[in-house]
Order: structure tokens, then C-alpha cells, then sequence
């Protein structure tokens, strides 16, 4: 690519190539690569067993796996006003779309967080997480830019309302997970904009306190903490042949489609997914999967902070915290380190809303990091 591109090329794919971070790019291909081999080796049981054709969700994944690339690659040429807005439209349309989920969503496990778009059904929340982001980072940064010019700006308190408004409505879904990573998102760029120790020290105890509400208010929370805490009390199935894929896989694994996990796990293709990589893989693959994430969330922070716009740093902080932490939950999830949570593992997992969410989201973090040449739109 870079003989095909040079330096002095000032076509739009020019620019792009010579100021993104091919190192990221290259870090997310190779987790699509991934995705696209376990999705193919995990999935056909899966559709079998629930009477779909056997490659159903393999050739939904490729099918969406083409707008997502899309996706990446038109958000990731926008300016940082381009994200702004982009992050705005987003959060109003995607937030008016969760809402509907309260009285016209699908059903799907006892919670209420799909809603029907022509054939498709669609998961708003997905798209609110990384527009949350975005529009909170414009908020904190609007405070300090004002505070700088002698003037005010409440951003502050208008970003304490959008968190607040969104964990309301995550919560009557319910969906706790989503509501935690919000929360985590919110609570990063929070402490990136300069939050007082005092208050840092008041918003954790806030969060226990909360956690330990949620625990006595919703049954299915409660179930899923006892069960973590003691297997015994409750069913830990999944859970179980989830760890006894890992420790079948060994260090090598069985090899790309000759795993058993996937034959008697439900959702082997989608929240366990990471299991199905455990055992057919083995531990040096997986391994190389979470230093995979860890480097495009590491690299993510490590190019926003040389950034001087304190709205790129804490978007761009907020995005890779929801990115890292997704695939920290799915992970440990999977080897019985945190409670169980289905959520899906970036790029790899199945999940048509959530590949494209991903894929907004990472598009807008690639933008945000892209190098702005002298002269260019930016602000």
C-alpha cells in the first residue's frame, strides 16, 4: 500500500493512508480474520440445532461484515467536528430508538432491548455506547474550553443528566451490563477531564452502593453474582463446558473445526465465542487475541494523549475504554473470572448490531487519532 500511495499523493485515499494509524488498522484486521475463522468453525452447530440452514450465520457475518469495513473506512476520514456531529446525530437517533424498545421492542431472554427494522432486528443500545461517548467528551471539553475564555459553559452538569438519562433507560430494558459500561465510559473521560480526587473517592462508593442495589432489586443480577460466587447454587452450564473448553484446547488446540464445546453450547458462536477459540486454537491463539485487544487499546491512548484538543483525548479515551472493557467482559466471562454477562467479543463474535456499532465506534477513534496536517479542518 505505501507504493501505491506516496507521500506527495493529496487524493482523499492518499491522506488517509499517510495520517491513519496503520499499525491499529492492521491490529483490526487481524481480529476480523479471526472472527471470520471462529464465526466459520463455531456457528454451523449452532444453526443446526436451532433448524436454521448450516451456514446461516456464517454468511450473515460475511454478509455484515462488508457495511462494517465500509463503515470504518467512510467514518474514519472524518474531521473531529465531522465526529462531533456525527456523535450527536447518533446519540439523539439511537436514544429515541432505545426508548422505543420500552413499549414496541422484541423479547428476547426477558429483557427488551431489540426493535424491528424491516426484516432486521436491531439492538439501539449497541449504537448509543459509543455516541454516548462522544457527546459526553464534547461536554466536559466545552466546560474547560469556556472556563479558559473567562466565560461558562454548565458541561458538567449537562453531562451528569445525559448519564443519568441513559442508565434510566438501560436499566428499565434491563440491561446491566450495557448500564456498566456506560458508567465505566462516563467514569474515564470524567477522570481524564480533572476530577477532584474527593469526588473520584464519592463516585466509587456510589457505584458500590448501586451495585448493591441492583443485586436486592433485579433477581436476574442476583442470580448471576450468587452464581459466580458458588457455581452450585444455581445452573452454571454454559460457564462450565466454557472453562473445560479451555483446559481441553491445551496449548496448541484441537485444531479449526475439530472442537466438542460448540456442539452443547447455545450461544457458542456469539457470547461464548471466545471459548470455541480456547479449545480449537489453545492458549498461545487466545493469548494472542487479548494482546491484540490490549495493543489497540494501549496504542488508542498512548496517540490521543500527544493530542493538545481535550475533546479528541477523552472521546478518544472514552471509545477505546468501552472497546477494551467489551472484550474484557466477554473474556472473563468465558473463564469464570467475572460474573457471566453476554456480551459479544469485538469483532469476532457474531452479532449484526454490534459489528456495526463496533465499527461506528472504531471509525470515530481512527478519525480522532488520524495526524492533521497543517492547515487542515479540525476543530
Amino acid at each position: 500500500m505505501s507504493t501505491v500511495f506516496a507521500r506527495t499523493d493529496h487524493s482523499i485515499l492518499g491522506r488517509w493512508w499517510w495520517t491513519v494509524d496503520r499499525w491499529t488498522l492492521v491490529a483490526l484486521a487481524t481480529l476480523i480474520g479471526f472472527g471470520a475463522l471462529l464465526v466459520t468453525a463455531a456457528s454451523p452447530s449452532v444453526a443446526e440445532r436451532i433448524h436454521l440452514p448450516t451456514f446461516y450465520f456464517v454468511e450473515h457475518h460475511a454478509i455484515m461484515l462488508a457495511p462494517t469495513l465500509l463503515v470504518i473506512f467512510g467514518v474514519s476520514l472524518l474531521s473531529p467536528r465531522g465526529v462531533r456531529r456525527l456523535g450527536l446525530a447518533m446519540f439523539v437517533t439511537f436514544y429515541l430508538l432505545t426508548l422505543l424498545t420500552l413499549v414496541a421492542g422484541v423479547e428476547i431472554k426477558g429483557a427488551t432491548r431489540w426493535v424491528s427494522v424491516g426484516p432486521l432486528s436491531l439492538q439501539p443500545s449497541e449504537f448509543l455506547k459509543p455516541a454516548f461517548a462522544v457527546v459526553t467528551a464534547w461536554l466536559f471539553a466545552q466546560q474547560h474550553a469556556a472556563r479558559a475564555a473567562g466565560r461558562w459553559f454548565p458541561g458538567y452538569p449537562l453531562a451528569i443528566g445525559l448519564f443519568l438519562a441513559v442508565v434510566a433507560v438501560l436499566m428499565l430494558q434491563p440491561d446491566f451490563g450495557m448500564t456498566f459500561v456506560c458508567t465505566a465510559i462516563w467514569f474515564a473521560e470524567f477522570f481524564l477531564a480533572g476530577l477532584p480526587i474527593v469526588f473520584v473517592l464519592a463516585l466509587a462508593v456510589a457505584a458500590v452502593g448501586a451495585l448493591v442495589a441492583a443485586y436486592f432489586t433485579f433477581p436476574h443480577i442476583a442470580s448471576r453474582i450468587d452464581r459466580f460466587l458458588d457455581p452450585a447454587s444455581g445452573d452454571a452450564y454454559q460457564v462450565n463446558r466454557s472453562v473445560e473448553a479451555f483446559i481441553h484446547g491445551g496449548l496448541t488446540g484441537t485444531g479449526p473445526g475439530q472442537g466438542t464445546v460448540k456442539l452443547s453450547l447455545p450461544d457458542a458462536h456469539a457470547d461464548f465465542i471466545f471459548a470455541v477459540a480456547g479449545e480449537e486454537l489453545g492458549l498461545a491463539a487466545t493469548l494472542a487475541i487479548v494482546c491484540i485487544f490490549g495493543f489497540i487499546v494501549l496504542r488508542g491512548f498512548s496517540r490521543a494523549l500527544k493530542d493538545s484538543d481535550l475533546f479528541v483525548v477523552l472521546a478518544v479515551g472514552g471509545l477505546f475504554t468501552q472497546f477494551g472493557l467489551q472484550a474484557l467482559i466477554h473474556m472473563g466471562s468465558s473463564l469464570h473470572l467475572l460474573p457471566a454477562k453476554g456480551m459479544t467479543l469485538p469483532f469476532i463474535s457474531y452479532g449484526g448490531s454490534s459489528m456495526l456499532a463496533l465499527g461506528l465506534g472504531t471509525g470515530m477513534a481512527l478519525a480522532l487519532t488520524r495526524r492533521r496536517l497543517p492547515g487542515s479542518e479540525g476543530q
